[in-house]
């Protein structure tokens, strides 16, 4: 669909350094972005929104990812209306990590394995109380499946995950995803490895062909 109709608009976001990880991957790349993305250029018929980084804290994060996630609303109701849609795509780092892992859903629970940025260390505590238990679960409604296997025709390392963890990539999804559902919006969060582990420009290029699949799919 891409190049017919009106425009997707994509946002993004990465994380700030954290314990255990002095320099976060999803830093480097989601400041990049726009730069490469200015070299090598963007799928036809996607505009590249914000492109925001998130202090790696639960509820420090909430309020600036509520405000991002608001303002790309207000682009979408301002005569941008029948717009193509919106897509938010957060990015987070697992340092274990051997590949790329697009992740299918996010959990109700915020049970963290250390203190976050902020010193908050919550321990089986719902992340949105009106959601009801820790038991529930929110899916992305973009294809995960389909999307992982194009990417994996490519030629990248990657699967499809079912579990976001309990820390912080856990807690801005499942809110990016409860977000979503209320104005009508797609989100879907990705774990990248380390550099050391997969290197900047492999990962570089592999955000901009998770663009191309996502405005081919849209």
């Amino acid at each position: 669909m891409g190049s017919e109709g009106p425009a997707i608009t994509v946002h993004v976001t990465g994380f700030k350094k954290f314990h255990g990880v002095s320099e976060n991957p999803t830093e480097t790349i989601v400041s990049n972005l726009r730069e490469y993305t200015k070299k090598n250029g963007l799928p036809k018929g996607m505009i590249l929104g914000s492109c925001s980084i998130l202090d790696t804290a639960g509820q420090g994060a909430v309020k600036p990812l509520y405000q991002i996630l608001q303002s790309s609303v207000g682009t979408k109701d301002s005569g941008a209306s029948n717009s193509g849609g919106v897509i938010w795509v957060h990015f987070g780092v697992n340092s274990g990590a051997t590949r790329f892992a697009i992740e299918n859903q996010a959990v109700n629970e915020a049970t963290f394995r250390c203190p976050d940025e902020m010193g908050w260390k919550p321990q089986k505590v719902p992340i949105v109380p009106g959601d009801g238990e820790i038991s529930r679960i929110r899916k992305t409604t973009l294809p995960v499946e389909e999307i992982t296997k194009v990417l994996a025709k490519m030629g990248y390392e990657v699967t499809t995950s079912d579990d976001a963890g309990r820390f912080v990539c856990n807690y801005v999804y499942y809110h990016s995803l409860h977000f979503a559902e209320q104005n009508g919006i797609k989100s879907v969060f990705v774990h990248v490895p380390l550099f050391s582990t997969i290197d900047k420009e492999t990962q570089m290029q592999f955000v901009t062909s998770l663009l191309d699949v996502l405005a081919s799919l849209y």
